[in-house]
């Protein structure tokens, strides 16, 4: 790693000073802070799934269950055989976690209720440029809504309801303004989720709980509200240190997703007081702008040391470190495409594709199917890269790390058709 030398003072204020490093340290760094190097977990306690959800500022929440939810796949991967009973106990009884909109529907930290609570309160006028038209929109809805926002409220004042269960529901095919897939009702619990009025108080099988807010959330949580400024840069900070380096575009896209209305003047007063620092990835060019949080420096210094341990991951399909297709591309060469809604007859590796990462290398793909009926995990396919190791040693982490998985979820046995590269065959099969 080389520090730039002959900047002047004032650069040096600036945090002009270019932190040098490699490709493969960068990407190193990045799995590091993801939870996805380093020795395989062997069992994870509520503390453990604190902690991950902690660095990668949230989990994006997602249902379908051809395999395990994406959120359950995506805590697996780093910290292998915890308890499903230990995340429900976190989100409904501890309350110390909670369902909010980060970079999608996700399972934030109730520690971080400030942030999130700064952006509530300035809801619509806390969404950047980057969501479109969406903030004019939502003020238009709220404004010819005023009504069914209170109705929603003092049915709420009587206990949680699902959607079904509120007088006011009535299904249609689509809202009118394109804000959910279901009716004026969902539309509104979305608005008034995002203003933190209510809260996702429970499920019942695939149906949310809804419930107030001030109900739900439990007496320690800290109300206070964080300035625009103080949460633009903490969230700022957070990316960063969750994707080990990031760029503008990715940091708006990551953990507050389209919440930074000056985030240009955010990373300039992080960078004037050297909490952040610019870093050149050399392979890249000089094009691309990215930076390092000033607590990494010591770690990326550390990733081209023969320390580093890689280590063999399935992941999720709305994984932390997959979900910002440009990085994905930029840092790892990797493209990934959520295959489940393609039309089938454009699928390239399957139906539910999980990347297949060995070190800091995204080397393959698995399509998977949970058969719960007969206790198996089936695998319907698995994809070499280009390029991919073919050795043996790889190709037994693979059918391990499978293995791993059909245990989490409580199969019996693996199953596999012919279709794997034929490099990998001898262990996966």
């Amino acid at each position: 790693m080389i520090f730039g030398q002959g900047q002047t003072s004032q650069e040096n204020a600036l945090s002009e000073t270019s932190i040098s490093t490699s490709l493969e340290c960068a990407r190193r760094l990045a799995v590091t802070k993801q939870h996805l190097a380093g020795k395989w977990p062997t069992g994870s306690g509520r503390e453990a799934i604190l902690s991950v959800i902690r660095d990668l500022g949230y989990v994006q929440l997602d249902p379908v269950n051809v395999v395990a939810p994406s959120h359950v796949i995506a805590l697996w991967s780093r910290l292998g055989m915890f308890r499903l009973s230990d995340l429900d106990r976190l989100l409904w009884d501890e309350k110390k976690l909670f369902e909010h909109w980060s970079h999608a529907a996700s399972i934030v930290l109730t520690e971080d209720y400030p942030l999130h609570n700064s952006l509530m309160r300035r809801y619509p006028e806390s969404l950047s440029k980057s969501w479109g038209g969406w903030r004019d929109r939502a003020r238009k809805w709220q404004a010819k809504n005023t009504e069914l926002r209170r109705k929603i409220l003092q049915e709420l004042k009587k206990g949680p309801l699902r959607v079904s269960e509120f007088e006011e529901f009535v299904r249609t095919k689509r809202s009118v303004d394109g804000w959910t897939s279901g009716s004026h009702l969902s539309t509104a619990l979305f608005h008034l989720q995002m203003s933190g009025d209510v809260m996702v108080v429970g499920h019942e099988g695939n149906q949310k709980i809804w419930g107030l807010s001030d109900d739900f959330l439990p007496t320690w949580v800290e109300r206070k509200e964080l300035t625009e400024q103080e949460a633009e840069r903490e969230g700022a900070q957070r990316t960063i240190r969750a994707l080990g380096t990031a760029s503008p575009s990715e940091i708006n896209l990551y953990f507050l997703r389209g919440r930074y209305l000056n985030l240009k003047k955010a990373l300039e007063h992080l960078a004037a007081e050297s909490t952040i620092h610019r870093v050149h990835i050399t392979e890249l060019g000089g094009k691309a702008e990215r930076y390092v949080h000033a607590l990494d420096l010591p770690l990326l210094e550390s990733m081209d040391s023969d320390a580093w341990e890689p280590r063999m991951s399935l992941l999720a399909p709305f994984d932390n470190l997959t979900v910002l297709r440009g990085m994905t591309s930029r840092l790892f060469g990797f493209e990934y495409v959520h295959e489940n809604y393609l039309p089938q007859n454009k699928r390239k590796f399957g139906t539910y594709v999980l990347p297949i990462l060995w070190g800091d290398r995204f080397i393959g793909h698995v399509d998977p199917k949970m058969d719960r009926e007969n206790g198996k995990l089936l695998i319907n396919s698995v994809h070499a890269e280009r390029g991919a190791p073919g050795d043996k040693e790889v190709s037994r982490k693979i059918g391990e790390t499978i293995k791993h998985l059909a245990e989490f979820l409580g199969a019996k046995e693996v199953e596999y058709t012919a279709r794997v590269p034929k490099a990998w065959r001898n262990s996966l099969r």
